[in-house]
């Protein structure tokens, strides 16, 4: 398989088979730290796909600059979440119980997922927005702390003040939820 950086350029020379490869590396992490964020299944499965929609248009403006190419859709894909969130009125619209994290057929084990996930993004809501990102992106979106702040536009130790901050709180939420 060849590295990222050759499907990059191969993509930016519009090799359609480099860029589908691109996707399907990048869609599902992109996909959780949009759905997280989100909150809504449908919402999600757009906006990701608006992502890739934007990052092919514009995939010629990418440079090799110590920037991981994921860093730089995920950059995308805060913006697109931007742009949503302003265009969006406040609404409860979290339907996660259509969303498979297993593929177990265990219908009490799927339940127990269920709810907790439930709970996550509940307890994610009383977080500040600049803690909520943090957490989407490090452990939806899997991205290392310097690619979390290149995309939030913070220093590392800033990135890892707020994932510190917004543990503690969801750890209190929680437990104060479940005990």
């Amino acid at each position: 398989m060849p590295d990222e950086e050759s499907l990059v350029r191969r993509a930016q020379q519009r090799d359609q088979q480099a860029f589908a490869q691109l996707y399907e590396e990048h869609f599902d992490k992109i996909y959780r730290y949009v759905a997280l964020r989100i909150g809504d299944r449908a919402e999600a499965e757009d906006i990701t796909q608006q992502v890739f929609l934007k990052a092919l248009r514009s995939i010629s403006s990418f440079r090799w600059k110590g920037i991981a190419f994921s860093a730089w859709l995920f950059r995308i894909a805060h913006n697109q979440m931007v742009d949503y969130l302003r265009k969006k009125t406040k609404q409860a619209t979290v339907p996660i119980d259509e969303m498979h994290l297993s593929v177990s057929s265990d219908p009490q084990l799927l339940l127990e997922q269920r709810l907790n996930i439930e709970q996550l993004v509940s307890a994610t809501k009383r977080l500040t927005e600049a803690q909520r990102e943090v957490i989407s992106l490090r452990f939806a979106g899997e991205l290392p702390i310097t690619q979390v702040a290149r995309v939030m536009g913070k220093s590392e130790g800033a990135v890892k003040a707020l994932q510190h901050s917004a543990i503690v709180a969801l750890r209190k939420v929680l437990l104060t939820e479940l005990g």
